[in-house]
C-alpha cells in the first residue's frame, strides 16, 4: 500500500537530486546565451519584431528534455513534500534567470486515500483481491474526495454511465439499485457527474476504469487512472473568494460545500481488472451499441447485476494542506498595468511526464528565451506575467483561488490568459480559444516550424490534417483557463499537441513513456513553447491589441442557428439574432479604428491615448458576456457563451444556461425558462458589443 507521505530519507534524496539537476540546468542556461546586457531604451515595434525571430531562433530540444528530465524524476501530488520541493525547483529556475519571483500561498482541502481495497467473489474461482495499484511510488489509485465507505454488492456494467446508459439498462430490464455500477471513462462527463448520476440511480458504489480505442499494450491494460470526483472549481471550502492563510472558511459540513461532493464511494480501477469483472457477468445481453466501442472487452456476456459480488472498500482523509502558486514577472515598459497571463500546473497524481509538466518544461523554456531577450536590450510593451499554477489536478485550485484572490484587478487589466497543460501528449495541434483570438492564433502557427512534418509550418500541417483550420472553444471546464475565462471573463487560449494519450493520470505517465511514445526528440515540446511564447510576445508588444471581434460575431451567429435548429421554432431566438447584429457593426467600427492607429507610426501623446482608449475596449469586451447571476444551475460560472451544462454534448457546448433550460423542457412554463434565458444571452451579446463601441447608449 502506497503513502502519499514519503519519508525523510527519501525526500532527502530528492532534495540532492534536484538539486545537483538544477545546478547542471542553471550552468546549461548561462552559456547557452546572455551575452549582452538590457539597454534601457524604448523599442519600436518594428525592432520588437526582431526579437520576436530571435526569440524563435533559441529553440533546443536538448535544453526542455533536461527540464523535462529535471521535472519528472519523482511524483508531486499536490499538498506534499514532494509537491513543495519541485515548487523551489521552479522558484529557483526563474530567479536564476534573473525574473522577479514571487510566491502566493493558500490553504485549501485537499483529499488523500489511507486504504483502498477491492475482492470479487467469481462464482466458479471463488475470491480473487486485485492489486489495485499500477506502481508502489505513487500515491495509490483513488478518486479525491471520494466519501469513505464499505460495499458488498454485485456488479453492473453501465457503458459511460449517463443518462442514455441508465435508460438502457432500465429497457433491458436491469436496476442498479444497491450495485456496484462499473462504467468506463468517457469525454463528455466528469467523473463526479458519473458517480453523482450513479447514486441518483440507487447505486451503492462506483468502479471507473479507462479504456483505449485499439488493443491494450501493457501500459494501458495496468494503468489506472486517479482523479477527482468534486463538483466545480477551486477551493470547497472558501467559494467566490481566496482561501488566504487566516481568512474565513466553511465548514466541512455546510449545506455548500457538502453538494460539492458525491455521497457514495468510488474508486478507479485498470482495464485489465475492469475485464475480469465485465467478462463474468451474466444477465441481459451487452448491447450492441456498447460492443462496438468497446474493443479490449474480448469477452462479452451480460450486463449484469452479478453473479460476481464485489467486496469495495476505500477510506480516504481531507485536510487543509497549503499550495504554492508561482510567478514570475517581465515588467511592462509602456503600459505596465496590462497584464498578458501565461500559465501551466505543475503538481500531477504520478510522475506527470505529460499531465502536466510537458506544459512545464515548455513554460521553462520560454522563461529562458524571454531572460535571453530582455539580456540583449528587450522590454514589452505590456507586463507578462508566467505563472506555474498549483492543485490542478484536484480541481482547479491554485488557479481558481488566485483568481478569486485578485478578480478586481484582473478585471480591469488583464489582456489575455494563455493556457498550456499537456504540451505534447502525440502528433497534430489542437488549439481552443475565445473567438478574437483566432486570426492571432493562425497567424503565430505560420511562423514556427511543425514538429513531425519536415519543411513544414505548424499551420500548413495543422489545415492539412484537419482539412482547414479546426479551432475548439473553451467550455470545458478541464485546466486552468476556466477560472480566467469563465468566471473573469478573460480571453484564453489552449493549445496541446495531440489529442489523448493511453497512460493518463496514470503510473506510466512518465519520462520513459514519453522519450518512447509522446515527444522522443522533444520537438513538440519546443513547437509549444514557440508558440505560446510567441502568442504572448505579440500580445505584450502590439501597439494595438492584435484581437478581431468578427470572428467572435460569426462564432456566435453560428451557436445561435444550431440553437434555432434544436428548439424547432417552439421559443424565438430573435432577441440573440439582433443584438450579434450589434456585435458586427462595433466589430467592423473596430477594426477600421485600428486600421488607422497601425498607420499613424507617430509616438505623440495624442495618438498614444487613442491607442490606450481602443486597447480597453478591446480588451474589456469579453467582460461583458459575464452575468453576475451566474449559469442557471451553477452560478460561480459567469460566462453566458462558455462554460459547462448539464447537457454533456460537445456539439451544443455553447450558451450553457440555455442548454441547462432547454435539457429540462417539458411544458409551456419550461419555454418560458428557456426564452429568459435567450434574453440573458442577448444583453450579454449588447453588453460585449457596447463594450467594444465604448460609446455610452
Amino acid at each position: 500500500m502506497a503513502n502519499h507521505v514519503q519519508s525523510s530519507t527519501h525526500i532527502k534524496r530528492y532534495s540532492i537530486t534536484i538539486s545537483f539537476f538544477f545546478i547542471f540546468l542553471c550552468i546549461f542556461t548561462f552559456f547557452y546565451g546572455f551575452s549582452t546586457k538590457p539597454h534601457n531604451q524604448n523599442l519600436s515595434f518594428s525592432s520588437k519584431l526582431h526579437y520576436h525571430q530571435t526569440f524563435l531562433s533559441l529553440a533546443s530540444n536538448d535544453t526542455v528534455s533536461l527540464y523535462h528530465r529535471a521535472l519528472t524524476r519523482h511524483p508531486h501530488l499536490a499538498g506534499t513534500p514532494a509537491s513543495d520541493h519541485l515548487t523551489h525547483l521552479v522558484t529557483t529556475h526563474f530567479q536564476t534567470l534573473g525574473l522577479p519571483t514571487h510566491t502566493r500561498e493558500y490553504d485549501v482541502l485537499l483529499s488523500y486515500p489511507t486504504r483502498v481495497s477491492l475482492t470479487a467473489h467469481f462464482p466458479v474461482v471463488g475470491n480473487v483481491e486485485f492489486n489495485l495499484t499500477d506502481d508502489a511510488r505513487v500515491v495509490m489509485p483513488y478518486h479525491a474526495y471520494s466519501p469513505s465507505g464499505a460495499v458488498v454488492s454485485p456488479a453492473v456494467y453501465a457503458n459511460y454511465g449517463g443518462d442514455d446508459d441508465y435508460r438502457m439498462l432500465d429497457t433491458l430490464g436491469v436496476n442498479v439499485t444497491g450495485c456496484v455500477v462499473v462504467v468506463r471513462r468517457g469525454v463528455t462527463m466528469s467523473r463526479g457527474d458519473v458517480v453523482r448520476k450513479a447514486a441518483e440511480m440507487g447505486a451503492a458504489a462506483v468502479l471507473t476504469y479507462r479504456e483505449t480505442e485499439t488493443e491494450a499494450d501493457y501500459e494501458a491494460e495496468k494503468g489506472v487512472e486517479r482523479g477527482t470526483v468534486m463538483k466545480g472549481v477551486g477551493d470547497a471550502l472558501t467559494p467566490g473568494w481566496g482561501s488566504v492563510l487566516g481568512g474565513e472558511r466553511l465548514k466541512r459540513n455546510d449545506n455548500d460545500v457538502v453538494e460539492r461532493f458525491p455521497n457514495i464511494p468510488s474508486m478507479p480501477v485498470s482495464l485489465e481488472t475492469a475485464v475480469a469483472i465485465l467478462g463474468s457477468l451474466e444477465g441481459a445481453q451487452v448491447p450492441l451499441l456498447w460492443r462496438a466501442h468497446t474493443p479490449n472487452v474480448r469477452v462479452y456476456s451480460g450486463v449484469g447485476p452479478g453473479p460476481t459480488v464485489l467486496n469495495f472498500s476505500y477510506q480516504g482523509e481531507e485536510k487543509l494542506a497549503t499550495i504554492r502558486d508561482v510567478f514570475a514577472v517581465i515588467k511592462g515598459l509602456e503600459e505596465p498595468d496590462r497584464y498578458v497571463l501565461i500559465g501551466n500546473h505543475r503538481d500531477a497524481w504520478t510522475f506527470g511526464a505529460v499531465d502536466p509538466n510537458s506544459g512545464t518544461a515548455a513554460l521553462f523554456d520560454v522563461a529562458r528565451r524571454y531572460a535571453h531577450l530582455i539580456a540583449s536590450g528587450w522590454q514589452p510593451r505590456r507586463t507578462i506575467v508566467l505563472c506555474s499554477w498549483d492543485a490542478e489536478e484536484f480541481g482547479m485550485i491554485g488557479s481558481t483561488e488566485w483568481v478569486e484572490d485578485n478578480i478586481m484587478n484582473l478585471g480591469s487589466k488583464a489582456v489575455a490568459y494563455l493556457n498550456v497543460d499537456c504540451a505534447a501528449q502525440g502528433p497534430g495541434l489542437f488549439p481552443s480559444a475565445t473567438p478574437q483570438l483566432d486570426d492571432l492564433l493562425i497567424d503565430i502557427t505560420k511562423k514556427v516550424k511543425d514538429p513531425d512534418a519536415e519543411g513544414m509550418t505548424v499551420y500548413e500541417e495543422w489545415t492539412t490534417r484537419n482539412k482547414g483550420i479546426n479551432i475548439q472553444r473553451l467550455s470545458g471546464v478541464d485546466s486552468d483557463f476556466a477560472p480566467f475565462l469563465q468566471h473573469a471573463g478573460i480571453p484564453s487560449l489552449d493549445i496541446y499537441f495531440g489529442k489523448d494519450f493511453p497512460v493518463y493520470h496514470t503510473a506510466f505517465d512518465s519520462y520513459d513513456w514519453m522519450i518512447a511514445h509522446g515527444d522522443p526528440l522533444f520537438h513538440r515540446h519546443v513547437a509549444v513553447a514557440g508558440l505560446w511564447g510567441l502568442l504572448a510576445l505579440r500580445l505584450a508588444d502590439d501597439q494595438t491589441l492584435p484581437f478581431n471581434y468578427t470572428s467572435y460575431a460569426v462564432q456566435l451567429q453560428e451557436y445561435t442557428d444550431t440553437l434555432s435548429r434544436t428548439l424547432e421554432g417552439r421559443v424565438s431566438v430573435a432577441p440573440i439574432t439582433d443584438s450579434i447584429q450589434h456585435l458586427f457593426l462595433a466589430a467592423k467600427e473596430v477594426q477600421g479604428e485600428a486600421k488607422k492607429l497601425r498607420q499613424d507610426e507617430s509616438q505623440s501623446n495624442h495618438a498614444a491615448l487613442k491607442g490606450r482608449i481602443l486597447n480597453d475596449r478591446l480588451m474589456l469586451a469579453e467582460r461583458g458576456l459575464l452575468d453576475s447571476d451566474g449559469l442557471l444551475g451553477n452560478k460561480w460560472f459567469k460566462h453566458l457563451v462558455y462554460g459547462p451544462s448539464k447537457k454533456h454534448d460537445p456539439e451544443h457546448a455553447f450558451f450553457p444556461s440555455i442548454a441547462n433550460a432547454v435539457s429540462e423542457m417539458k411544458t409551456s412554463e419550461d419555454e418560458a425558462a428557456i426564452q429568459h434565458e435567450i434574453w440573458r444571452v442577448a444583453r450579454a451579446i449588447q453588453r460585449f458589443a457596447d463594450a467594444l463601441r465604448g460609446d455610452l447608449p
